[in-house]
């Protein structure tokens, strides 16, 4: 006899429980498990005030971002629809059946409320429990960016002074800023003091500027396109070639410091608009990594694109070794002889050519940093590999670097195992980072817009990456004590309340076994039997 479903639903009982429909080997069970994300309210305590309604939980939106990152979707409107039909996500997120859940309106306005540095402290928060799980080597890093596409069209882009003049009309501040005094009486600068705020302007970087271009400084040799274009919807994207060659679009750069141990945790992101270059923020990524995170790299690896004098030197000099390609190296563009086939006498400050002939110092160009190489001219006349050298009416010149002695150090290094290895590596090291990021995690398209805001989403989306290695490498031990004891800052003196007395003596008895069970170190059952030997 065929069955026939008539749809019909009961009520359902007011005493039925989450506990009770969600499955005990649920994925998000795990995530709750070995993730806690008590530490966020800490973070954001500062952004909020003493009084008033209560917000959404800021564990509830770090968590909702998590959902967002591992179900692959990409508007708050749809994540909340997800949330609401999802059981599993309802208790995640500790809201019950019959509880209203929160807008996806207030989603926009609590990221605009935290702003980028809580998504990076974010971010270096689950850093750190990786570091405290033993997941960090820190002896090897490994840098390399993405194309990533930004959420605009060409058909907006318009002149630069009028997409900034639109913007800066739309944004004007309507309270007139006040003219503050510093004290004098002050024996320390304070944020109104106009040198020091000379000074820190001069010394910003890549990671402060959130990877935006200085438009001040301008080119010798080139002009950016950006300098003078820029689009209605995001002014921050730049016109960059798509891969085939066929047209351009808007997008930005996605930079990735990787750490070189076996759990590949991702150390910094940054994002930056195409117009920068690769190797641009480069240094400033490592030193941001390596004082962070208090970390000795022995060597740093990276493409061909970052192989460029100023980073061999700057890291040469620091005592790390530069395993990058050079540009050029080991191929010939021209029909002409190549620079490398001119040998360079360091004692006497000359190069010879092929043919034996001498190259000396003609002139310094300080601006470039570097040196004119050059032979007289009369000897290039009648020398017989004219042909295959040079054009040039007045002889062939060549040109060397005030620190090209750094770059000889890594051309020497070119062949050995351990310089063939770490090449060989950066291409199963990072680039599968990048294709997980957008095949499965939305780094293909950014869904926002502006610098600060695709900066946040990156990190994001690299914090989610970190958290699947924390959680499939959870039961690793940390390697070095004093590193993670580093990294955890000297706390400030509290008030000093019984309330006060009691958190600390109730806290200070399982500091310990917290910090392994909030990295996931610990398995249930090692915690237990820590639990009951302390008892004992």
């Amino acid at each position: 006899m065929m069955g026939f479903k008539y749809r019909s639903f009961a009520p359902l009982p007011r005493d039925l429980s989450l506990e009770e429909l969600v499955p005990r080997d649920n994925f998000y069970r795990r995530l709750e498990v070995d993730l806690d994300l008590s530490f966020v309210r800490d973070l954001v305590r500062p952004l909020y005030a003493s009084g008033g309604r209560p917000s959404v939980d800021p564990v509830v939106f770090f968590k909702l971002q998590l959902v967002m990152f591992f179900e692959g979707i990409r508007s708050e409107r749809r994540l909340m629809e997800v949330a609401a039909d999802r059981l599993s996500v309802r208790w995640y997120l500790g809201y019950d059946l019959f509880e209203t859940l929160p807008d996806h309106s207030s989603l926009t306005r609590i990221r605009e409320r935290y702003g980028l540095e809580v998504f990076r402290s974010f971010f270096e928060r689950i850093v750190e429990l990786c570091v405290e799980a033993g997941l960090v080597w820190g002896k090897e890093l490994y840098f390399d960016a993405t194309k990533v596409d930004a959420d605009a069209s060409l058909d907006s882009i318009a002149p630069r002074f009028a997409v900034e003049a639109h913007l800066d009309g739309l944004f004007e501040d309507d309270e007139p800023a006040t003219d503050a005094k510093p004290d004098a009486s002050s024996p320390l600068p304070t944020a109104d003091d106009e040198k020091l705020r000379a000074k820190n302007a001069a010394e910003d970087d890549w990671i402060s500027r959130t990877g935006r271009q200085r438009r001040e400084v301008k080119g010798v040799w080139y002009k950016r396109t950006a300098d003078f274009l820029a689009s209605k919807t995001d002014p921050d994207s730049s016109p960059m070639k798509r891969r085939n060659g066929k047209g351009s679009h808007l997008g930005y750069y996605a930079h990735y410091v990787v750490d070189g141990g076996k759990a590949r945790v991702i150390l910094n992101a940054l994002v930056t608009p195409f117009e920068v270059t690769e190797n641009a923020p480069m240094l400033d990524l490592l030193w941001r990594s390596t004082f962070r995170w208090k970390i000795r790299p022995r060597q740093v690896t990276g493409d061909t694109a970052y192989g460029t004098t100023e980073n061999i030197s700057a890291v040469e000099r620091a005592g790390i070794r530069a395993y990058m390609p050079l540009t050029g190296a080991g191929k010939k563009a021209r029909p002409f002889f190549s620079k490398e086939e001119f040998a360079y006498d360091a004692e006497r400050d000359l190069y010879r050519c092929p043919a034996g002939e001498v190259l000396l110092p003609r002139a310094n160009n300080t601006a470039r940093r570097l040196t004119v190489y050059k032979a007289d001219a009369g000897t290039c006349e009648r020398c017989e590999l004219r042909s295959r050298c040079t054009e040039n009416k007045t002889g062939r010149q060549v040109l060397r670097y005030f620190d090209e002695r750094y770059v000889d150090r890594v051309r020497a290094y070119r062949g050995t195992f351990p310089y063939e290895k770490a090449l060989r590596k950066r291409r199963v090291w990072v680039e599968p980072l990048f294709g997980e990021a957008k095949d499965w995690h939305g780094l293909r398209r950014f869904r926002l817009r502006r610098l600060e805001k695709v900066n946040a989403e990156a990190l994001m989306i690299a914090a989610g990456q970190n958290i699947k290695q924390l959680m499939a490498f959870g039961g690793w031990r940390p390697r070095k004590l004093a590193q993670v004891a580093a990294l955890r800052p000297p706390s400030r003196p509290a008030k000093q309340s019984r309330h006060y007395a009691r958190m600390v003596s109730s806290t200070t008895q399982t500091s310990d076994s917290r910090v392994f069970q909030q990295a996931g170190k610990l398995r249930r059952g090692d915690l237990l039997d820590t639990r009951s030997a302390s008892c004992t």
